[in-house]
């Protein structure tokens, strides 16, 4: 996954428990589990932005952006060679 999500990061800045954050942005903790962990598909905007005035931070604080190209690459380097 090329996003990775830093609200614990930002919890942790803040000294900030996952049930306060959860229950000041509108959120489910199950629901920030999700956010935490990398496994959400998608974030609205009303909801990054409520997580920001929250936390007191940007957009840029919570999410971040790795290239895993060169992951990719390998992996479809070393498929190809076993296919042939």
């Amino acid at each position: 996954m090329a996003i990775v999500v830093r609200i614990d990061v930002q919890l942790a800045k803040r000294k900030m428990s996952v049930g306060e954050f959860a229950e000041r942005v509108g959120l489910t903790p199950a629901n920030v589990a999700v956010l935490k962990n990398g496994r959400a598909k998608a974030v609205r905007f009303s909801t990054l932005e409520a997580m920001c005035r929250v936390l007191d931070c940007q957009p840029g604080d919570l999410l971040e952006w790795i290239d895993d190209a060169p992951a990719r690459s390998a992996a479809a380097a070393v498929s190809s060679r076993e296919q042939q």
